[in-house]
C-alpha cells in the first residue's frame, strides 16, 4: 500500500527515473556518512578538547575558593588567567541565563555544555550566542558568581559545518558529472523511442543506431523491423493494385459487349452487376492505397472537416457541423488519407441513417473528430469486428441500404492508424445511432 501511494509521486519519464536512481543513493550515503562522522568524530573531539580546558578551569576555581577574600581571589585570577589563556570576571556583572543558549546550527554546542557541566559542578549557565567565537560560562564560587570567557577555538574544531558544505558541494558536482554521462547514454534510447513513435504515426524519420552495445542492437532490430514492415506494406499495395487493375480489363470488355445489346433485359441486370463489381474494385484500390500515401504535411484539420461536410452537401447528404473548436491551427497530417476516412464515415452515417452530425475539436495534445448518425447503430459486442476488413455485420446495420464488402470502416481504421491515432465506435446519446470518434495525437 505504501509503495502504491509513493508510485503516484514517482517520475514517469526515463530521464526522471534515471536521475532518481542516481541521486537518491548518493544523497542517502552522504547524509548517513555526514551524520555518523559529525556524531562520532566531531562530538568526540569536542568532548576531549573541552575536558582538557576543564582541567585548567578546575585549578583556577580551586585557587579562587581557597582565597580568604575577594581581593585575594582576584589576585589569584590575575596570576593564573595569563598562563591559562582566558578572561574572567569576578564578581559577575550579569546574572546567568535561565537556560543554556546556543544557535540551532551549532553542531557541537550541546557537547560543550554537557562536558562543562559534568567537569565543573559549579556551572550555573552557559551562553554561546552573545560573544563572538566565545563561550560565556557562569560558575558559582565561594566569593560569588564568576564569568569565564572561553575561546571557542579551544573547545571544538573550527567550522565543523564545513564538512557538510564540502560533502554537499562534492556530491552535487559528482551528481552533475554523472548526469551528463547518463544523459549521453539515455539520448540514443530517446532517439530510438522518437523514431518508433514517428513510425507508429506513419512517418519514417532518419535514424542511426548509437549508444551502448545493447541500445545499438535494439536500434538495428528496429530498423530491420521497419524495413520488413515497409516492404510488406509495399507488396500488399502492389498486389491489391495489380489484382484490381487486372480485373478492370475483363469488366470493361463485358461492359462493351453488353452495351451492344441495349434492348436485352438481362443485359441491364448484368450491367448493374458490373457497376457493383467496379465499385468493389474501387474500394479494394482505396484500401490498398491506405498506406501508400505521401508524407505528413502541416494542414488545418478543421478546414478539412468543413470541406468534407461541403462535399457531402453537394452529394445531397443530410450532414451538419455542430461543434467546432480550434479553428485556424495546423498539425502534421495526411490530408488526402484523412479526407478519405471522413468521406467513408459520412457515407456510412447517411447510408444507414437519415442524417449525420459532425464535431471537430483541435486540442493542445490531440485532434478529436466525431461522426454521429440516427441509424440502428452497431451492437457493442460487434464493434471490434466492424473495424476488420471484409467483415459484414448482417444483423447490425441495414444491409438493404447499400451493399459492400466490409472495407468502409477498415479503411477508416487504417487511415487513423496511419496517423498514430485510434478509431472508437460507440452509441450516440444525441441521435441514438452510431458514434464514430477519431482521435489523432498532435
Amino acid at each position: 500500500m505504501v509503495f502504491r501511494w509513493l508510485k503516484r509521486f514517482m517520475p514517469t519519464g526515463l530521464y526522471g527515473r534515471a536521475a532518481l536512481i542516481l541521486i537518491l543513493p548518493i544523497v542517502t550515503m552522504q547524509l548517513v556518512v555526514s551524520v555518523l562522522f559529525i556524531q562520532r568524530h566531531y562530538e568526540g573531539v569536542t568532548e576531549r578538547m573541552t575536558s582538557n580546558i576543564a582541567v585548567g578551569l578546575r585549578y583556577l576555581l580551586d585557587a579562587v575558593d581557597e582565597a580568604e577574600t575577594v581581593a585575594a581571589a582576584q589576585a589569584e585570577i590575575v596570576a593564573l588567567q595569563g598562563p591559562l589563556d582566558l578572561q574572567t570576571e569576578l564578581p559577575a556583572g550579569a546574572p546567568p541565563p535561565p537556560r543554556d543558549l546556543r544557535e540551532a546550527v551549532d553542531l557541537t554546542g550541546r557537547v560543550i555544555a554537557l562536558t562543562l557541566r559534568a567537569e565543573l559542578p559549579g556551572v550555573r549557565g552557559i551562553d554561546m550566542i552573545s560573544g563572538r567565537n566565545e563561550a560565556h560560562v557562569w560558575v558559582e564560587t565561594r566569593h560569588g558568581m564568576m564569568i569565564l570567557y572561553l575561546d571557542r577555538t579551544r573547545l571544538t574544531v573550527r567550522n565543523p559545518h564545513q564538512l557538510l558544505v564540502i560533502v554537499i558541494f562534492t556530491g552535487t558536482l559528482m551528481t552533475l558529472i554523472a548526469f551528463l554521462f547518463l544523459r549521453n547514454q539515455l539520448r540514443p534510447i530517446k532517439r530510438l523511442a522518437d523514431a518508433a513513435e514517428a513510425f507508429g504515426k506513419g512517418r519514417s524519420v532518419d535514424y542511426r543506431p548509437q549508444g551502448a552495445r545493447e541500445v545499438r542492437a535494439a536500434g538495428q532490430a528496429f530498423l530491420e523491423m521497419r524495413g520488413r514492415l515497409e516492404r510488406q506494406i509495399e507488396q500488399r499495395t502492389l498486389m491489391l493494385s495489380a489484382v484490381s487493375h487486372d480485373l478492370r480489363t475483363p469488366l470493361t470488355r463485358l461492359r462493351l459487349g453488353l452495351a451492344l445489346q441495349p434492348g436485352d433485359p438481362e443485359a441491364k441486370a448484368m450491367l448493374a452487376d458490373i457497376d457493383e463489381m467496379e465499385r468493389l474494385v474501387d474500394m479494394f484500390l482505396a484500401y490498398a492505397r491506405g498506406d501508400a500515401v505521401a508524407d505528413p504535411v502541416l494542414a488545418d484539420p478543421v478546414a478539412l472537416v468543413r470541406g468534407a461536410v461541403e462535399t457531402a452537401h453537394r452529394a445531397g447528404q443530410e450532414v451538419r457541423l455542430v461543434d467546432v473548436r480550434g479553428e485556424g491551427a495546423e498539425m502534421p497530417m495526411r490530408p488526402q488519407l484523412l479526407a478519405r476516412a471522413l468521406d467513408n464515415l459520412i457515407g456510412n452515417a447517411t447510408r444507414y441513417g437519415s442524417r449525420a452530425e459532425i464535431g471537430v475539436a483541435l486540442l493542445p495534445d490531440a485532434l478529436h473528430i466525431t461522426v454521429e448518425d440516427d441509424g440502428p447503430g452497431i451492437p457493442e459486442g460487434q464493434r471490434g469486428d466492424a473495424l476488420k476488413p471484409f467483415i459484414r455485420l448482417d444483423s447490425a446495420r441495414n444491409q438493404n441500404s447499400g451493399a459492400g464488402v466490409g472495407l468502409g470502416l477498415a479503411i477508416v481504421a487504417d487511415a487513423v492508424r496511419g496517423h498514430g491515432g485510434r478509431l472508437t465506435l460507440g452509441e450516440s446519446t444525441r441521435l441514438g445511432g452510431l458514434k464514430a470518434e477519431i482521435i489523432l495525437p498532435r
